[in-house]
């Protein structure tokens, strides 16, 4: 008769696996990183809002050698609209924004071809509005004022509701009209609501005059040798959709407040994480600040991001409980099917049968 396994026997043969899977996903990030030439990379696996590994790989800085470290700040690229789409459903649940509300009871002056596009619009790439970074100058200041007048010159690509584009001048509107509601600007209300009551110690908005302990530099590949990032005016980097400084500590405290009422009631969550409906009846895979899908059955929630030398990625398989964050600082890499690999590597249910088609980012 075969006796039963102690339960410490049981603890040790799982930390056994675990550390097997640990060390394949060293193996696995150090040869894509060669491979996609990556300076650096910062990754976090995080189950059950606990972190199971967080690691830095490779160069934050290749002028003076600096590794990248667990506190090492990456800029977000378009992970962080997600905490814009959470800072509007703040105001929401407070009843200070209405999901319905067309946006010029917030930006007075739209133009008519803005009328009937809502908030649930902008949150959800249906709006319509047009792709303000094909005209903006990136070397050129400007104000909040300014830069919904430039939007507003950009022609209508569509009627509000009819298809789904993913836009950044979407959530660059998002960020004014958190501003004009609360008054303050959205960086220090999310500060003030999120990063705070989470202990997102290090999480900020990108800003280039202070100074920032452990700021990772951004590069790019131009004829197969490494350069530093592009120059951007300041105030393009202070927009919502997308110009945070972010680490993997910082992302595994948010990962885990998703799964409480800590920000949002569990309904306002559910709403982000729906599959926008056109006007003709069909749906999208987005939500709100989120990108949608699943792996074998299991529900996929994630984002990637790409700014200034930077990419991101965070793929939460919520109903698995498992979530994994790649950070890289070049605009030259892929870290949505990294992410993707490594969950297929801690969870076999979920390895990738076809690579993940990369979605559209802040330029």
């Amino acid at each position: 008769m075969m006796k039963s396994l102690s339960p410490l026997f049981v603890v040790c043969l799982l930390l056994c696996g675990l550390a097997v899977q640990a060390d394949r996903v060293d193996d696995y990030i150090k040869a894509q990183m060669q491979k996609q030439h990556i300076p650096g990379l910062s990754l976090a696996v995080v189950r059950d809002g606990k972190v199971l590994k967080v690691k830095g790989y490779g160069f934050a800085n290749l002028e003076w050698s600096v590794p990248v470290a667990t506190d090492t700040l990456f800029q977000s690229g378009s992970v962080g609209k997600q905490f814009t789409a959470t800072a509007v459903m703040m105001l929401v649940e407070e009843g200070k924004i209405g999901l319905s509300d067309p946006i010029s009871r917030y930006l007075p002056d739209t133009p008519p071809a803005w009328k009937g596009i809502t908030i649930r619009h902008l949150l959800t790439h249906t709006s319509g509005v047009g792709d303000l970074y094909t005209i903006l100058d990136l070397r050129q200041d400007g104000t909040e004022e300014e830069l919904v007048k430039k939007a507003e010159s950009v022609p209508v690509a569509f009627a509000p509701g009819e298809r789904w584009a993913y836009s950044n001048t979407g959530y660059v509107l998002l960020g004014i009209i958190i501003h004009k509601v609360t008054g303050q600007f959205y960086g220090d209300f999310l500060k003030e609501r999120i990063f705070t009551p989470l202990e997102m110690k290090t999480a900020r908005n990108i800003n280039e005059e202070d100074i920032i302990a452990h700021r990772a530099a951004g590069y790019r590949l131009v004829r197969g040798v490494l350069k530093n990032q592009e120059w951007v005016a300041p105030m393009l980097n202070t927009t919502a959709d997308g110009s945070l400084y972010l680490t993997c500590l910082d992302m595994a405290k948010w990962d885990a407040a998703l799964y409480s009422e800590k920000l949002l009631k569990k309904s306002s969550l559910e709403q982000m994480w729906t599959p926008v409906q056109l006007n003709n009846g069909k749906t999208a895979p987005y939500g709100f600040g989120w990108a949608l899908g699943s792996v074998n059955g299991h529900r996929l929630i994630e984002h990637s991001g790409a700014w200034q030398g930077f990419l991101s990625h965070i793929a939460r398989y919520d109903q698995d409980r498992l979530t994994v964050i790649v950070f890289v600082n070049t605009a030259n890499a892929g870290p949505t099917a990294i992410a993707h690999t490594v969950a297929g590597m801690m969870m076999p249910g979920l390895r990738p049968s076809v690579p993940h088609p990369r979605e559209a980012e802040k330029p």
